[in-house]
């Protein structure tokens, strides 16, 4: 059968459409770029992460002792010149702790937040894009995990597998997917109903191409600050457990330090304050970062 030139228009407009949105966003880097020159805390925190950072990876050459080295002869000493945050009750130097001790608090918030947000993405693409009963299993096991409090719920699987940082992974991960999923759901179910999506299917484009190849690219600005946000909260929660004694006893973590120091809080108050305020820093970079990136990439809340 001979295709029509209206038939014709409407394959090359079908096809100009798809390819127009699997284009990078050349304007998505450029807003992110006049983002940092405008928002000076927003470029603090990534500052702030990007010294954490490399603190983290040089803690051989920065650390002159061993965090884990015991020196009875010297505990609970004050800040000095030989030890610059003084040692602690078993006479280990602070400082060298709370630089090892950042390897240990990024892991916890990189991880577990990265495992989550492909989990969560993957749960969310599919609820949204299958629909029906699907969706209903997916939204309402994320109902029920949001149901319980977040330290709760993450308390609870810590109890039950045990103190070890690889049971810290799998208890933030349970905790963080419920959010991430129902935020690409709502996006989906939206982006499902775009022209370029109805031209993708009109042209027989399958389902998993049409969700990785169109659907996912258009959620990413909105991940990369749900990413960025939920790793002080995955810090936050690591040091809260610690704290209360649920978190691995034998890695050297700032919530760990401050959950022994605590005992010493009136004698000794830079046991708990250097790994304190540690925890402070990293967590505003990351709020002011995330913060930031939400302004630059979200078309709402631009003024």
């Amino acid at each position: 059968m001979k295709k029509t030139s209206k038939d014709l228009y409407t394959a090359r407009l079908s096809r100009e459409i798809l390819e127009a949105e699997i284009q990078p966003d050349e304007g998505l880097l450029h807003s992110i770029i006049n983002m940092f020159r405008v928002n000076r805390a927003a470029l603090l925190g990534l500052i702030l992460i990007l010294v954490i950072i490399l603190l983290a990876a040089l803690a051989p050459v920065i650390a002159r002792y061993d965090p884990n080295g015991l020196n009875l002869a010297d505990m609970r000493k004050p800040p000095s010149a030989a030890h610059w945050f003084g040692t602690d009750d078993l006479g280990r130097d602070v400082f060298a702790r709370v630089v090892y001790g950042a390897r240990t608090s990024l892991m916890i918030g990189f991880v577990p937040s990265l495992i989550s947000l492909v989990l969560g993405t993957v749960l969310g693409l599919m609820a949204g894009f299958l629909g029906k009963r699907v969706d209903a299993v997916i939204m309402r096991l994320a109902d029920v995990v949001l149901a319980f409090p977040s330290l709760l719920l993450a308390m609870v699987v810590m109890y039950t597998l045990g103190s070890s940082i690889l049971n810290m992974f799998i208890a933030l991960s349970i905790v963080n997917w419920a959010g991430t999923a129902r935020v690409v759901r709502a996006q989906t179910l939206s982006i499902k109903e775009k022209e370029f999506v109805e031209a993708a299917r009109s042209m027989g484009v399958s389902r998993p191409r049409i969700v990785f190849r169109h659907v996912l690219p258009n959620c990413l600005p909105n991940l990369i600050v749900l990413f960025t946000l939920d790793i002080p909260g995955a810090i936050m929660w690591e040091s809260s457990m610690s704290f209360l004694g649920v978190g691995d006893p034998n890695a050297a973590s700032w919530g760990l330090m401050v959950s022994q120091g605590k005992s010493y809080a009136y004698m000794c108050p830079w046991l708990i304050l250097a790994p304190g305020l540690a925890i402070l820093v990293t967590v505003m970079a990351f709020n002011f970062l995330g913060d930031g990136l939400r302004d630059a990439i979200d078309p709402y809340m631009k003024t």
